[in-house]
């Protein structure tokens, strides 16, 4: 996947990433999910399952998954 990638959302937890990357990926949008900083301090592990996760596209995929996050 390309370096360029940008935000599309946040959600709570790994599980809630994951549901959101399967709905992307049928769609033919590629994504990926990191543990997002936004809440730097409640657990301070890298690889954990818990914690904030912020779920990024290319670009030139962002209106269409917006448009699939939304209606999820």
């Amino acid at each position: 996947m390309s370096s360029e990638l940008v935000r599309l959302t946040i959600v709570r937890n790994e599980v809630e990433a994951e549901q959101l990357r399967s709905l992307l990926r049928l769609e033919g949008i590629e994504s990926m999910q990191r543990l997002t900083d936004l809440g730097a301090g409640t657990i301070d592990a890298g690889t954990s399952s818990y914690g904030a996760r912020e779920v990024l596209v290319r670009p030139e995929d962002l209106d269409r998954a917006r448009e699939l996050a939304e209606s999820n």
